[in-house]
Order: structure tokens, then C-alpha cells, then sequence
């Protein structure tokens, strides 16, 4: 009577070590802010015999990261020695590649938002965007260049077709304020 209930135990116990054990594989594999630098610090462009294999391997990198690790790895900068090492060709492959699904996850992010923290994001992003609003801007910065604009186009296009009717009401006035800065670039 107790061999069948030790097999069912056993059985249970073996089901749980393998799913802990895809679960943990599956973490490592899963890129991280961290793991990104490290593979960048790894595998400089500069260096890489394949530079279109390693920008498109970083590119699939950066799409494997959610919404807040990739504003993390933005806020700290760790692409941006990678992005300015790249030529322009080679930058604006980088921007078709992860802007689309930096931006849809973006648009998910503010859809999934409460009206209360999405008012939040608004203010204290309007407050950054009026510090800068009516700056001069040099003679040389006046003119977006092709890669400004795609993020700009990109991000406009996601905004329009991704983001939810109260998404772009609360949004609106960032919206507004975005182009007023921008008519002072152009």
C-alpha cells in the first residue's frame, strides 16, 4: 500500500526539480541590464569581425528586456559608448530593430498604468520638458538628423495606433509640449 504513494511522491518530486530546473535555465538565459553591458564590455564593435551579427545580437538583447529594464539600462547609459561607435547606417539598423518594440512596450506600460499614476508620469515629465522648452540650441543641433526623426516618427506611430483613448487623453499635454520644444530644433 505505501509503494504506490512513495512512487506518486517521487514522481511529484522529480516533475519539481525539472521545473525548477527549466525555470533557473531560463532565467540565466534571459538578458539582464547587467548582462547586456557585460556581453557590450565582451564583444566590442569596434573589434568584431561581424559587426552586423553583433549589433543585431545586441538589438535582440535589448528587445528581450521589459519596459522598466530598459528604461534602466537608458537612464544609465550603458549603450550609448555601443551607439555612438556605430555609422549612421549602422545606428539607424540599431533603431528599426528596437524601437518598435521599445515603444509598444512603452504604450503598454502607460496603458496598464492607473489614471492616478499615468497624471504622475504626465507632471513630472511635463516639469523636465519645460526646463528645456525655448533653450537655444546651437547652429549645428538645429536640424534633426535622419535617426531623430525615426524615433520621433516611431514613437508617434506606436503612440497613435498602441496606446488606449484614455492613454492618449492624459498623455495629450506632454504631446503638446513635445512638439513645442521640437519647433525650436527645427
Amino acid at each position: 500500500m505505501r509503494l504506490p504513494w512513495f512512487k506518486l511522491a517521487a514522481v511529484l518530486i522529480a516533475i519539481w526539480a525539472i521545473a525548477g530546473g527549466v525555470i533557473f535555465w531560463a532565467r540565466s538565459v534571459k538578458p539582464t541590464p547587467d548582462s547586456v553591458a557585460r556581453y557590450l564590455d565582451a564583444h566590442p564593435i569596434a573589434s568584431a569581425s561581424d559587426r552586423r551579427k553583433l549589433l543585431e545580437k545586441i538589438a535582440s538583447q535589448t528587445n528581450q528586456l521589459n519596459y522598466d529594464q530598459r528604461r534602466e539600462v537608458g537612464l544609465s547609459k550603458k549603450l550609448n559608448a555601443f551607439f555612438r561607435s556605430l555609422s549612421p547606417e549602422e545606428q539607424s539598423r540599431y533603431l528599426d530593430l528596437t524601437l518598435p518594440a521599445g515603444f509598444n512596450q512603452m504604450m503598454d506600460a502607460l496603458n496598464k498604468m492607473t489614471p492616478e499614476k499615468r497624471k504622475e508620469f504626465v507632471d513630472k515629465t511635463l516639469v523636465e520638458m519645460k526646463k528645456h522648452e525655448g533653450e537655444e540650441v546651437p547652429e549645428d543641433k538645429r536640424k534633426l538628423d535622419a535617426n531623430g526623426q525615426k524615433i520621433i516618427d516611431q514613437g508617434f506611430r506606436s503612440f497613435y495606433s498602441e496606446a488606449s483613448p484614455e492613454t492618449k487623453m492624459d498623455v495629450a499635454p506632454l504631446i503638446e509640449q513635445l512638439q513645442r520644444n521640437l519647433q525650436s530644433v527645427r
